[in-house]
């Protein structure tokens, strides 16, 4: 074995990278990397912003660490930003976590406490979605669609009830019927029914796919349709934005494209941008309600919102509302799709080209026409990804095992124009190589 001092198990593909400015990575060996993918979709601001840092830094030189209970500046005024500013008004509950797993897994937990305190102790079900990521402990593991990630922890995995993911591509009624949404909120309502409506707490749910599907869009009907079924059986929904949340599509939250009012929301990637590990659980007055009265608060991690990942996530939350960088990353989306469709449009061996703001997949095929798939073997994603990197610009691979093939593009807000031009040649000569 290759003596690596990391990571935990050596890989080929490590890139050492000695410090980033921007969009662009600077490695060891002096050559740079325009990274198209802001790290794993999350570096909405770009690197190197000094205040950022300094915002961090004076809070670690007040205090180190303070129970997540506690009430610090950091965390009140991150808390009164998100309300004034970011969240939806009916989400008025702010619960911080130190990731998207910890926040995920916390927000299951929370519909299920929810249920309990309400006495209705038979609600113990939770619904996942067959193309999806939520995390990476045992629940969020077991709620999410990743096979590949499952693999040899099937045995410790609790059960979970699966609705299929409104797929326009793939769809079951063929491909890119016009009533794939439809039929996607339908199953939903079939496996409610056929598990008990009086026994499902909540449905998981990413209001657009992320990296696991490549930026699946769900249609313009299935949300209202999905939002009405629960409703009328009670069923709480919990949408996960910890990739397409803070501005990524192009509005604050992906649930705005949809008048989607989810009861819990996870959001967290972009919320301190990569600078600090932070994400929000979001939650109504009516989900916290029952568990305010029976005393029972939702267990916080060691870490949860940590002053100094606070003052991180404040001070990038202004710099984006000083900039404006939501409707940036609404108008620089919209010049990248221009350029990847005039790329990338009638490639031969690219499916489709899906998302919304600077969130962008791709579904990478052998056949365009059949939709055949590349043999597993092909590892066409890596190849694509090694092939970027030879173009010194950086794509992200997506993915669940099940699908495959699927790279993603998501790079800061700032991404300037010419650099929008280098992504999408990277990529058609990327994708060209690994074919051939």
């Amino acid at each position: 074995m290759p003596d690596n001092l990391w990571p935990f198990v050596p890989s080929p593909r490590v890139i050492d990278v000695a410090r980033a400015e921007g969009r662009t990575l600077y490695l060891s060996n002096g050559d740079t990397i325009l990274d198209a993918s802001g790290g794993a979709i999350i570096s909405n601001i770009g690197h190197g912003r000094r205040e950022v840092a300094e915002a961090s830094a004076a809070s670690m030189e007040r205090m180190s660490y303070a129970i997540p209970p506690f009430s610090t500046p950091e965390r009140t005024r991150l808390v009164e930003r998100l309300r004034r500013y970011w969240l939806p008004p009916h989400l008025t509950r702010v619960w911080l976590a130190s990731g998207g797993s910890e926040a995920m897994d916390a927000a299951c937990k929370i519909a299920l406490q929810h249920f309990y305190a309400k006495g209705e102790t038979r609600r113990t079900k939770i619904i996942g979605r067959d193309i999806s990521y939520h995390g990476t402990t045992a629940l969020t593991l077991a709620v999410g669609g990743h096979v590949a990630r499952k693999a040899g922890f099937e045995s410790v995995l609790p059960d979970v009830l699966r609705a299929p993911t409104p797929y326009a591509l793939r769809s079951p009624l063929g491909r890119n019927h016009p009533d794939f949404d439809i039929a996607a909120a339908q199953a939903l309502e079939d496996v409610i029914l056929a598990a008990g409506p009086d026994t499902v707490a909540a449905f998981v749910c990413e209001p657009i796919t992320g990296s696991s599907g490549g930026a699946i869009m769900p249609g313009p009907r299935y949300w209202p349709m999905v939002q009405e079924i629960c409703a009328r059986h009670g069923v709480l929904i919990v949408s996960d934005e910890v990739m397409v949340g803070f501005g990524r599509t192009g509005t604050r939250f992906a649930a705005e494209h949809f008048d989607l009012k989810a009861d819990i929301m996870v959001a967290g990637k972009g919320l301190a941008a990569g600078y600090a590990p932070i994400c929000g659980v979001f939650a109504t007055d009516a989900v916290v309600a029952p568990l305010a009265e029976k005393g029972m608060a939702p267990m916080f991690y060691t870490y949860s919102g940590h002053p100094a990942s606070c003052a991180a996530a404040d001070k990038v939350l202004e710099i984006m509302e000083r900039e404006g960088l939501v409707a940036r990353s609404a108008e620089k989306g919209e010049a990248l799709r221009e350029r990847l469709h005039a790329a990338l449009g009638q490639h031969p061996n690219v499916a489709e080209i899906r998302g919304q703001g600077l969130f962008f997949g791709f579904e990478i095929v052998a056949d365009r026409d059949t939709l055949e798939m590349f043999p597993v073997k092909a590892a066409m994603t890596q190849r694509i990804v090694a092939e970027g990197l030879k173009e010194s610009v950086y794509f992200y691979s997506g993915g669940t095992g099940a699908v495959r093939d699927i790279v993603c593009i998501g790079p800061a807000f700032t991404v300037s124009d010419s650099e929008l031009d280098q992504i999408a040649e990277a990529l058609k000569r990327a994708i060209d190589r690994a074919v051939s």
